[in-house]
């Protein structure tokens, strides 16, 4: 669907010609994402919703609302249309988009950008030094080279990933906090936001709707990002279902966002096998290679992009150092689940998520 169609439905449902049906969606759905409750387990449902989506950033966005007045339909629309200019500033796949022209012209000099980019870069770099290399918008060199190598039905040698190195880390970056400019130090560098745009954007939009007095609504990107605001079904927070990493179909449980944003990163589903070996997608930028340690990890934190950052950063890094990140910073959760080390059912490391917030099925655990 093009834009102008998707934004054509938008002011459709916001005329009324399809208010009615949308309020009249009841039960136990918001969005795939809210929980459905089990019989085993106690948790929190959703009721009666409003949702409005758009497709961005090669995903589908949505903002999902309790039932109410006309108008925070409206502003909901203008939050989605807000989204495809944030794509065309930020992604890297159009060589018209801001981002394509900094990775095009740093090399030769300090390049100014729209702030905004500005901004998302230099909170990409601080948490790439944050989490000592653990997320670094500087890997796309090495993302390139593995999908390459898919393609061709092969993996990388140590030789290619030893070149790519070279040509990424974020000290190969000068930024200038003052002027807002930024340059390479090598035309073979790459900024690339793949892990933290999507985040980015929720929080802009986000914004938005907070500015136009929406107190209540949850808005996702994809299966992975979502920021939530106020509370639905007189619940303190919005029920968003976890996924077993080990059965996709299956909710391991339910947890409450209230003003905060949750992102889970895992290779459940994006793989590929190699002579018999199982590859995630997801890259330790120090050392080129995937991660395994883990099979999911689950980030609850104040803001999208942090939490987006951060469940990629954790899922690489590992346990003990995610959790000394937790422990240094008290607005970030989040739950870590390694391979079992026996049967199916999994052992999820937690922390700095109170438990009057979080409900798992217990059938699915490993007692202790």
């Amino acid at each position: 669907m093009s834009e102008k169609k998707a934004k054509s439905n938008r002011r459709d449902f916001l005329t009324g010609r399809v208010l009615k049906q949308a309020v009249e969606q009841a039960g136990e759905n918001l969005a795939d994402y809210l929980n459905d409750a089990t019989e085993n387990f106690a948790a929190p449902t959703g009721g009666s919703t409003i949702r409005l989506g758009t497709r961005a950033m090669a995903t589908e966005f949505a903002v999902v609302m309790n039932p109410g007045p006309s108008q925070q339909v409206m502003h909901a629309s203008d939050a989605l249309d807000m989204l495809h200019e944030l794509e065309q500033l930020m992604t890297v796949y159009r060589s018209t988009s801001e981002m394509s022209r900094v990775n095009a012209e740093a090399a030769a000099g300090p390049v100014a950008m729209d702030t905004r980019l500005y901004d998302i870069l230099d909170q990409a770099r601080q948490i790439c030094l944050e989490t000592s290399g653990g997320f670094d918008p500087s890997s796309g060199p090495l993302i390139a080279l593995w999908r390459e190598c898919r393609l061709q039905g092969r993996i990388p040698s140590q030789e290619e990933i030893e070149i790519c190195l070279t040509h990424t880390g974020i000290d190969q970056f000068q930024f200038d906090p003052t002027a807002k400019t930024i340059q390479f130090r090598s035309p073979e560098n790459e900024l690339n936001l793949g892990g933290i745009g999507k985040g980015y954007a929720l929080d802009i939009a986000g914004q938005f709707l907070t500015e136009q007095n929406l107190e209540n609504w949850l808005f996702y990107g994809g299966f992975s990002s979502i920021l939530a605001k106020g509370t639905h079904n007189q619940l303190p927070g919005w029920p968003v279902g976890i996924k077993n990493p080990l059965f996709t179909s299956q909710r391991l449980g339910t947890i409450l966002l209230h003003d905060n944003a949750m992102s889970t990163s895992g290779s459940s589903v994006q793989h590929f096998r190699h002579d018999g070996k199982r590859y995630g997608h997801i890259l330790d930028p120090r050392t080129g290679w995937p991660v395994s340690e883990l099979l999911s990890v689950t980030v609850i934190a104040p803001d999208a992009a942090l939490a987006d950052a951060l469940s990629t950063a954790f899922y690489v890094i590992g346990i003990e150092k995610a959790l000394e990140y937790c422990d240094h910073h008290s607005n970030v959760g989040t739950i870590l689940i390694p391979p079992p080390t026996q049967g199916r059912k999994l052992s999820p490391v937690i922390r700095g998520i109170p438990n009057e917030f979080l409900f798992l099925d217990r059938d699915q655990l490993l007692s202790e």
